[in-house]
């Protein structure tokens, strides 16, 4: 029974995940898909960079509180519902699979974002700490650069080390569901973000702008 009530909030942050803020702001406001803009990838940035500011932040709120309901519906429900496994065990599950979610959602052909905005939300739930301190790494580099692909990715490669960093110190153990959670979200966005690592070796990566405007297909980069 617990297994099934894990299995359930994975589930729960799932379907909660699919619903990517991008395809549906752009479908229900703008009468156009994202993905056929751009990069081709549901996300905040090819937002902003297609139909603007308003449109970005509309998805940055939508994927960024997803990423925490799904976390705390799932919590829940594992708390009041399972034996076994605890509130946060829920939280990590949730979570978890909210970014699979957002990355592959049912509802739109499986065709997603990359899962930085809703994994930070996430990571906020599970070790507020590591996610602040990646932030700031992201922020410092897309500061420098202007380009948000090398700060995304870079962020998530720190991202497992910060964790690690904060459990020892609380801890002084470092195997925990927070750090695994951590590292698969690390890869995910390491290994969705290949087109843009090469464009970036190339020289040929899109910087940051906050001008709208549709850019070719295949450049830019979204989270």
């Amino acid at each position: 029974m617990d297994w099934l009530i894990i299995c359930l909030g994975a589930g729960i942050g799932y379907l909660l995940g699919s619903l990517n803020g991008a395809v549906i702001i752009s479908r229900g406001i703008y009468k156009s898909d994202i993905r056929e803009h751009g990069s081709g990838n549901a996300g905040t940035t090819n937002m902003l960079r297609t139909f603007g500011k308003r449109a970005a932040l509309l998805t940055l709120v939508f994927d960024f509180v997803k990423g925490i309901l799904a976390c705390v519906l799932a919590g829940l429900l594992v708390k009041y519902c399972s034996t076994r496994f605890s509130y946060f065990d829920g939280v990590c599950t949730g979570g978890l699979f909210a970014v699979f979610g957002h990355n592959w959602p049912i509802y739109f052909g499986f065709k997603g974002g990359k899962g930085v905005l809703t994994g930070f939300a996430v990571m906020l739930m599970i070790s507020p700490y590591a996610a602040l301190c990646a932030l700031g790494v992201f922020i410092i580099i897309v500061a420098l650069t202007r380009y948000v692909s090398l700060g995304s990715v870079l962020a998530a490669f720190s991202l497992p080390l910060f964790v690690l960093m904060f459990r020892l110190l609380e801890h002084k153990t470092a195997f925990s569901y927070s750090l695994v959670v951590s590292i698969i979200f690390a890869l995910l966005i390491i290994v969705r973000h290949h087109t843009n690592i090469a464009r970036l070796i190339k020289g040929t990566e899109s910087k940051l702008s906050f001008k709208s405007h549709k850019p070719a297909a295949g450049q830019g980069e979204q989270l």
